[in-house]
């Protein structure tokens, strides 16, 4: 699962001004993240509005972010939901073969049991037809996996290869690093956690603002996984100030007010969301602007 080491992120899903999807800056977006050495990209996860992508537009994001990708990095689809049945019926109605991996997300709203987590995974595990990536975001779904439930899944299925882990929660990166199968990999989904967590012995992250500064954040995680402390650090302090920006109202209303400064996209977002206020928006157009 070497794919899966590294830098990996969380595409946006660029809107118009009508808030129809804009293709065009879609693909931008794709070639300035591959060309400045991201190693994956993750398509349809919450930073890419999946709660409010239709899924005529999910094929349509896909084959977009296929054609503009041309097999150069692995890609990762998100499939998952709190219907285990509906992400069973999805898993084997969809064309996965593009795809390296699915990400699926811990059931959210219904709040399940640790052994309610374990038999949606498994369900996952036995229908998918291409490796699972599970997805533990707490703060979203209102119920954390824990630790053990997550090494049991990574210890009973062979496909299940590793964890999105986005609890914030140190404690809980730290004994799924230490227990873990050798093979199975611990992928931070906290950007301000992630290298604390890659230099820990994790493997990476699945990141937001990753993708705004795919260079700098990609060389971060690469001297991180080389155990180069002090170079890494200072990366890490350099964009420190924007990471705690993007996520100061909601995802992902501020790293898509750092890509439309950058000029790649509006900055619109669907509701329930809304656009970041011109409050953020000038301290994310001051950070750039000394960046």
């Amino acid at each position: 699962m070497n794919a899966f080491i590294g830098t990996g992120v969380a595409l946006i899903t660029p809107f118009k001004a009508d808030l129809s999807i804009d293709h065009q800056a879609l693909a931008a977006v794709v070639e300035f993240n591959i060309s400045n050495g991201v190693n994956y990209l993750v398509i349809s996860g919450t930073t890419g509005e999946s709660a409010t992508i239709t899924a005529k537009e999910k094929k349509e994001i896909s084959a977009t972010i296929i054609k503009a990708n041309k097999g150069r990095v692995p890609l990762v689809i998100g499939i998952g939901g709190n219907n285990t049945a509906a992400v069973v019926e999805e898993l084997q109605s969809t064309d996965l073969s593009p795809f390296a991996a699915i990400l699926s997300v811990a059931p959210y709203y219904s709040k399940p049991t640790q052994e309610g987590f374990y038999q949606h995974f498994k369900a996952i595990a036995e229908a998918s037809k291409i490796p699972v990536v599970l997805y533990n975001v707490p703060g979203r779904t209102a119920k954390n996996m824990e630790a053990s439930t997550i090494l049991r899944l990574a210890t009973d299925f062979k496909s299940i290869v590793a964890v999105k882990e986005a609890g914030n929660n140190r404690e809980q990166y730290l004994e799924l690093i230490k227990n873990k199968p050798a093979d199975f990999l611990v992928i931070s989904g906290d950007d301000d956690l992630v290298l604390g967590v890659t230099l820990a012995g994790g493997s990476g992250v699945i990141s937001v603002i990753g993708q705004a500064f795919p260079k700098e954040f990609s060389q971060m995680i690469q001297w991180g996984l080389e155990g180069n402390t002090e170079d890494s650090r200072k990366l890490e302090a350099r964009l420190m100030p924007i990471i705690n920006l993007i996520f100061e109202e909601n995802n992902p209303a501020g790293i898509k007010a750092v890509f439309k400064k950058m000029g790649y996209c509006e900055d619109a977002v669907r509701l329930p969301l809304v656009p970041a206020t011109e409050a953020l928006q000038s301290k994310i157009a001051a950070f750039i602007a000394q960046f």
